[in-house]
């Protein structure tokens, strides 16, 4: 299948790159991370008024979508500016009471899209069931609006959180949903929706490995090629150079498969695309961590937002050995 990027997805990617290198998220991090998570609020409203909270809301509950190709354009920039907040459990939340909506559970979806396309509501999604998102903990549950649980065939609305605490990935942090809450919505309907959701919850995580990935790489080239040992830059020794071809092939393979599971939206086409991108983007961590010697280790440099947030994202929506198995089940017939 041949696939390329239009001329408009490439000025979308453009045009967002500008906006977010502008924004300094490693400041966002760490006022967030401080306690202040008003700039990072702020940043939030530039990505709903850029459209990019909207793409995976339909254009009858005020959103452009869906449109996953798109979706992957922005969010391949969200990694690579390692931009804070819930931002696949967006889309999740999204692609879930959209998946409601088709078969008739039309509510939440006139209730939450609206708010959820334009910015005005922040949410974040939780599946407690074998194989979800975070585990038991919901993401960036602390700065949600709404957080949207799935207990077996139920979605719920939580009535709050608690044991709020930080993540391996210092631009997020995980939360306990409260008990009891809302029942949205309940039957094999919230089963079928559930699953569109974690395809398009995947996708978008892909996306932002390719990003992350990416960022660790072209941080890493520049530091290698500054950085010099007898006399010359490291970044000409042999074995440097192998190490960061390598890294690139990883995040160059990885990206058609990424490309092409937003144009199928297949669940073994997400789950390649997922384990591809999610491992090409932890190799080039593990590469940038390695090369840049004893500063890589710091929390002072901002390689470091990159570096923890590449083994979460990850394990994120789908380990890597769930994926494998999704894959090789499609593949097998079991």
């Amino acid at each position: 299948m041949g696939f390329l990027l239009t001329a408009e997805q490439h000025a979308f990617a453009r045009s967002l790159d500008a906006m977010l290198a502008a924004a300094d998220t490693p400041s966002l991090i760490r006022a967030r991370s401080a306690g202040d998570p008003a700039p990072w609020r702020a940043l939030w409203t530039r990505l709903a008024e850029a459209g990019v909270l909207a793409l995976a809301v339909p254009e009858a509950y005020d959103g452009v979508g869906p449109l996953p190709v798109e979706t992957v354009v922005a969010f391949e920039q969200a990694g690579r500016h390692a931009v804070p907040g819930p931002l696949a459990e967006t889309v999740a939340t999204a692609a879930l009471l959209t998946g409601l909506a088709e078969t008739g559970v039309e509510g939440p979806a006139k209730r939450f899209l609206p708010d959820l396309a334009s910015g005005a509501a922040v949410a974040t999604l939780w599946v407690d069931t074998d194989g979800g998102g975070v585990g038991p903990y919901a993401a960036d549950a602390d700065l949600a609006d709404l957080v949207f649980g799935i207990h077996g065939d139920r979605l719920v609305l939580a009535a709050g959180v608690h044991d709020v605490r930080a993540s391996a990935d210092p631009g997020r942090r995980l939360a306990l949903p409260g008990a009891g809450g809302e029942v949205l919505a309940a039957g094999p309907a919230v089963t079928a929706a559930v699953a569109r959701a974690r395809r398009w919850a995947a996708l978008a995580t892909a996306a932002q490995c390719l990003g992350v990935g990416r960022a660790l790489l072209e941080r890493t080239v520049a530091y290698t090629t500054q950085r010099t040992q007898f006399g010359v830059a490291v970044g000409s020794f042999q074995a440097v150079k192998h190490r960061l071809a390598d890294v690139l092939i990883g995040l160059e393979f990885a990206r058609p498969l990424v490309h092409g599971a937003a144009v199928t939206l297949g669940a073994s086409d997400v789950a390649a695309a997922k384990v591809t991108a999610g491992e090409a983007a932890y190799a080039a961590a593990r590469a940038a961590l390695q090369l840049h010697g004893a500063i890589g280790y710091t929390e002072e440099l901002d390689l470091s937002l990159w570096l923890r947030k590449a083994r979460p994202l990850r394990d994120a929506w789908g380990t890597p050995a769930q994926c494998r198995a999704a894959v090789l089940a499609a593949e097998t017939g079991g």
